[in-house]
């Protein structure tokens, strides 16, 4: 049986991810806050908008590390396997979606912002396909 709890690569994971999480966070308040609704793009408006995408590169870098330093293959494997879960449903929903705003214009826009976000749920429904294909310990 293959324990995260111990395993020094995860300890490090969270401590990356924690203050990319208020980095991202504090961020968005920023950007928020100073600018306002229909803003000239211009450089002030563009660098607080960018502010928060860097805590997202941050996240990506830090799920790359994590899988580098990952020693216990079958643990490495399963976050592998939530990747590609949630890589599957991104592509399919945008997708999808993509294909309705061409042929029914009606349908809301899907703002490009919740590409991320969507992918981040996509890793929980990982997390339920490693446990429903690989029982009870396949929930890293």
């Amino acid at each position: 049986m293959t324990n995260r709890l111990g395993n020094p690569a995860y300890r490090r994971y969270g401590r990356r991810m924690v203050p990319l999480s208020l980095l991202y966070v504090g961020a968005i308040m920023l950007a928020t806050r100073f600018i306002p609704d229909n803003a000239p793009a211009d450089a002030r408006t563009i660098g607080l908008a960018l502010l928060p995408g860097l805590a997202i590169l941050g996240w990506i870098w830090a799920m790359g590390r994590l899988l580098v330093e990952l020693e216990d293959e079958y643990l490495r494997m399963l976050e592998v396997r939530k990747f590609l879960v949630a890589t599957g449903l991104t592509l399919a929903v945008c997708s999808v979606w993509g294909l309705l705003q061409v042929f029914a214009p009606a349908v809301p826009k899907l703002p490009l912002f919740f590409v991320f976000p969507l992918w981040a749920l996509g890793l929980f429904a990982g997390v339920l396909f490693n446990r429903l294909t690989l029982g009870g310990n396949g929930g890293a």
